[in-house]
């Protein structure tokens, strides 16, 4: 397995957090980027009426999840230079562990296996942006956990966790590549 995990950098945290605005702000800089699993399979299998929704079948949407999360490192390699991801294939665990369900084997070994960068950005949470919509259904109090829980499998695999300032997303974005010593 190619190994290109010092210039995949994951972005993650709660619900609500500023990611999403984050992956495009720097998209819109000119870098590669991944999408989030989760919005996504929400916004799909609600447009078909599948049950893979976390408020349906919470496991199935964790395989949904990591599917496209691993589609979405392999798909990364065709990428030039550094990419950035809406939440990766650890996201999966945090999600899991949150909801008190068991975490296979599978699922483990595919988040040991494929890597990211050393450094991982952590939004934490943020009431002042934090809002639910049609896909976000959590609390804020669901968000904070989530946080919790993502960035405790992170550090649990070995990553070294850089907290996100709470500044408008030009910040975040100059923060990040200088963190992650790019220029944009």
């Amino acid at each position: 397995m190619q190994n290109d995990s010092d210039r995949f950098f994951v972005l993650t945290g709660g619900p609500g957090s500023g990611k999403t605005t984050l992956i495009e702000a720097l998209k819109q800089a000119g870098f590669a980027t991944a999408p989030e699993a989760g919005r996504g399979i929400i916004r799909d299998q609600m447009t078909i009426g599948g049950p893979a929704l976390p408020w349906r079948d919470r496991a199935l949407f964790a395989e949904l999840m990591l599917s496209w999360e691993l589609r979405s490192w392999h798909a990364a390699h065709a990428k030039a230079g550094p990419v950035f991801f809406d939440r990766g294939v650890p996201d999966t665990l945090g999600y899991l562990r949150l909801c008190g369900l068991r975490v296979p084997d599978h699922l483990v070994n595919a988040a040991e296996k494929f890597r990211y960068a050393r450094r991982v950005f952590v939004a934490p949470p943020w009431p002042e942006i934090f809002a639910q919509d049609e896909e976000r259904k959590q609390t804020l109090d669901e968000a904070r956990r989530t946080h919790d829980s993502v960035a405790g499998v992170y550090a649990k695999l070995g990553y070294e966790l850089v907290p996100l300032p709470l500044v408008p997303v030009e910040n975040r974005v100059r923060f990040i590549l200088e963190e992650a010593t790019l220029r944009a």
